[in-house]
């Protein structure tokens, strides 16, 4: 059995190398989508009703002004992340890995316990650009990538997300920027998809 994570303060995993980036061609072949992930298409109204309830969630926030300031990019960060959370899953599909909702519920209890409570919690995902509604998703891909580890190891695993990334041919409008891969992020995101959302939260947390 794998150790959970339940911390906020998790490790983030290391980085990959940088590679040449794949640029993000063929868009004119998908009509009205943000991103294209297999069979899969994001479209940019889907995306757009993310980023609104993000920009929702943090207008009705006590730090509503900073986090709208810190969040230039949100639409383009938000793209990366869903992306990742298909290839991530795709890859936990394809290697038997499940999560159940007694993990989630689980997972979530602890790490609300273990960061402040869940008020703490919603707050810190939001300045990721992560609304409350979205938060469960991003903890069970967490999970998958945990499992992942804890099946392949964390250099093994880095090569499964880089394969599958492949084999589903992501496909990204060009507006959004261009696909790379191999860090499994686009030319100018801030967030690594190898970054686990818990760790990620961790980041904005004072020394």
């Amino acid at each position: 059995m794998i150790r959970r994570r339940t911390a906020l303060s998790v490790t983030a995993a290391a980085l990959l190398a940088a590679a040449p980036l794949l640029t993000a061609c063929g868009q004119t072949a998908h009509p009205g989508a943000a991103a294209v992930v297999g069979d899969d298409k994001i479209t940019v109204s889907q995306l757009q009703s993310q980023v609104a309830d993000v920009r929702d969630a943090q207008r009705s926030s006590p730090q509503g002004d900073q986090l709208t300031a810190n969040s230039a990019r949100l639409g383009q960060d938000t793209l990366v992340r869903l992306i990742q959370y298909r290839i991530v899953e795709q890859a936990g599909k394809d290697n038997g890995i499940e999560v159940t909702r007694r993990e989630l519920q689980r997972q979530r209890a602890d790490v609300e316990a273990a960061n402040g409570g869940a008020a703490a919690v919603r707050a810190r995902f939001l300045a990721l650009g992560i609304a409350p509604d979205q938060i469960d998703r991003a903890l069970s891909v967490d999970l998958v990538r945990a499992k992942l580890d804890g099946k392949f190891g964390t250099a093994r695993t880095n090569e499964i997300l880089m394969h599958t990334s492949d084999s589903l041919h992501v496909d990204v409008n060009p507006r959004y920027g261009v696909w790379d891969g191999k860090r499994g992020t686009a030319q100018t995101a801030l967030e690594p998809w190898l970054r686990s959302a818990a760790a990620a939260a961790a980041a904005e947390r004072p020394a």
